[in-house]
């Protein structure tokens, strides 16, 4: 069973509403279906190096073996649980993360929000109330600290934007920044959101990042001093 991967990276590809990365492990060639918003990343050159490492959920088959590649523990955990739910396949959970951040997803949940769960590709009615219900009881500890997170920190932003936030969020704990200093100054980026959005379109997650590493830079200088 495969965990995780971590290799060069050859190519990526996108077929119909499907997103694909060729890894180089060790000489040996993985093809891995991704999320999109790491596909994006990859075509407007957000990712420099090309290093990549990707949490893996591996899905055998009579006829094939699939991979399933993720930036993060939490999706890929996320992605299981959403499998293990009677009826729902490998896109309908991938479909999912595509168009929502996890924390959103969550908060459908808590609050049984079925149009928001079925405008996902491939989710009817009857699935969207499968799909509540079963998870509801599975994240009870996710759902109290999302709804706490959103009261406290964010006002709710349309998907895409809150799916880039999350990943800051992500990538600024790669770069070893401790979690206690982010939540800090997740407050300021949230209002800066706004202002990058209106000027000139400006809004990225590369102008995020750049954003968030000074003020956590200031915060750093303002404590050693």
């Amino acid at each position: 069973m495969i965990s995780w991967i971590s290799g060069d990276l050859v190519d990526f590809w996108q077929t119909n509403q499907k997103f694909f990365v060729l890894i180089n492990c060790q000489g040996i060639g993985y093809e891995i279906q991704i999320l999109e918003s790491l596909f994006l990343k990859l075509k407007t050159n957000q990712i420099s190096n090309n290093k990549i490492t990707l949490w893996i959920k591996q899905i055998k088959k009579e006829d094939s073996d699939l991979l399933f590649g993720f930036t993060s523990k939490e999706q890929k955990n996320f992605f299981i649980e959403i499998l293990s739910i009677r009826g729902v396949g490998s896109q309908i959970g991938i479909g999912i993360l595509n168009k929502f951040s996890i924390g959103e997803v969550i908060i459908a949940i808590k609050t049984q929000n079925k149009k928001l769960i079925s405008s996902v590709p491939g989710i009817g009615q009857k699935m969207s109330d499968r799909l509540i219900l079963e998870l509801k009881n599975r994240f009870k500890t996710e759902i109290q600290f999302e709804e706490e997170k959103a009261k406290d920190e964010f006002e709710i932003k349309d998907p895409e934007t809150n799916k880039m936030i999350e990943d800051l969020q992500l990538t600024l704990q790669s770069l070893n920044y401790k979690n206690k200093e982010i939540k800090t100054i997740l407050p300021f980026i949230n209002k800066e959101v706004d202002l990058l959005a209106k000027k000139d379109n400006n809004l990225s997650f590369e102008n995020l990042l750049k954003l968030a590493m000074n003020y956590l830079d200031k915060e750093s200088s303002n404590i050693a001093s």
